[in-house]
């Protein structure tokens, strides 16, 4: 049985992987997303990633259709309480942007969406450093006091702006973060690797990376001379024309041989072994995908292999 990870100084305690809810409503249409997850509970995941935007991208969405796909099927289930939300806020294109007012309305939209009276984790999706961080503490935490949201959390900030946010929330004693979001994988690590990782370290906050797959790149099925059918293969196939791309694939290759476990795998149980990392996030379009990604819960590598995939990926 894998064991749940405290995530950073909540109450909550979350599976070691997050599911991504981008491809819900996008390349997985609802039977298919119920299908993932099913399966992923079944497995015992509990902490579902998902945001108002998904997936507003695709021609004829409006925005919030990955929220809906979840929340029917929370409701299907009857099992709320037994899985961990979380949901952003900033990017819906009938909810753009952190001021006070578009808060509240956005995640009174998204409430309705999920067919849920609360959200267990909000993150700021993208911030907007053109509104005091005074504007949206202060947001968050009423919905926090209406019972609203359990926890906040950030995606896309900055280190400054976390601080100042920090530091507003311990000094009017509102609301805090417990929780990032950064993009953070193996081939990419200067966004968060520095500054930001040492701030969420002192600050007792957990890391939740996204693209912790490098948008399918690090499941090792991008190779030289090989076509992948995926609506994201454009993004993943970059990193082959790079020196380090190519040296991160030949070290998975070897953990993952000696392991006799999937490419997949290793890549995440790297990520879930750096300092302030509490579950990554992948997403599933098919049942078939999801082996892969739970086992990190089972796979833990030695020094000296998180060592190579971290020199590999410098």
């Amino acid at each position: 049985m894998t064991s749940l990870r405290k995530l950073g100084s909540s109450d909550l305690e979350v599976f070691p992987l997050a599911l991504g809810g981008n491809v819900f409503g996008w390349t997985a249409d609802e039977d298919r997303s119920f299908a993932v997850l099913d399966a992923y509970t079944a497995a015992g995941g509990n902490f579902v990633d998902t945001a108002d935007v998904y997936s507003a991208w695709v021609d004829g969405n409006q925005g919030g259709e990955s929220e809906t796909i979840l929340g029917k099927w929370l409701e299907a289930r009857g099992n709320r309480s037994d899985v961990v939300v979380a949901t952003k806020v900033s990017q819906h294109p009938e909810f753009q942007g952190l001021s006070a007012a578009n808060i509240k309305a956005a995640a009174d939209a998204s409430l309705r969406r999920l067919r849920t009276d609360y959200i267990d984790l909000y993150y700021t999706h993208l911030d907007q450093p053109d509104v005091p961080v005074e504007e949206i503490i202060g947001a968050l935490d009423e919905l926090v006091k209406a019972g609203k949201v359990r926890h906040i959390a950030a995606s896309n900030i900055s280190a400054e702006r976390l601080r100042a946010s920090l530091e507003f929330s311990d000094r009017e004693r509102l609301a805090r973060y417990v929780a990032l979001q950064p993009h953070y994988n193996l081939v990419s690590r200067d966004t968060y690797e520095g500054e930001l990782q040492d701030l969420a370290e002192q600050a007792g906050l957990a890391a939740v990376p996204y693209y912790a797959l490098a948008s399918g790149f690090l499941t090792g099925k991008y190779r030289p001379g090989t076509t992948v059918e995926s609506a994201r293969a454009g993004g993943a196939a970059k990193h082959l024309e790079t020196e380090r791309g190519r040296r991160v694939l030949d070290a998975l290759d070897e953990i993952a041989a000696a392991h006799d476990a999937p490419v997949a795998t290793v890549a995440l149980a790297w990520l879930a072994a750096q300092p302030t990392v509490a579950a990554p996030i992948a997403s599933a379009r098919t049942v078939e995908q999801l082996p892969a990604l739970l086992e990190v819960g089972r796979l833990t590598l030695t020094e000296a292999e998180v060592g190579r995939l971290t020199k590999a990926s410098a």
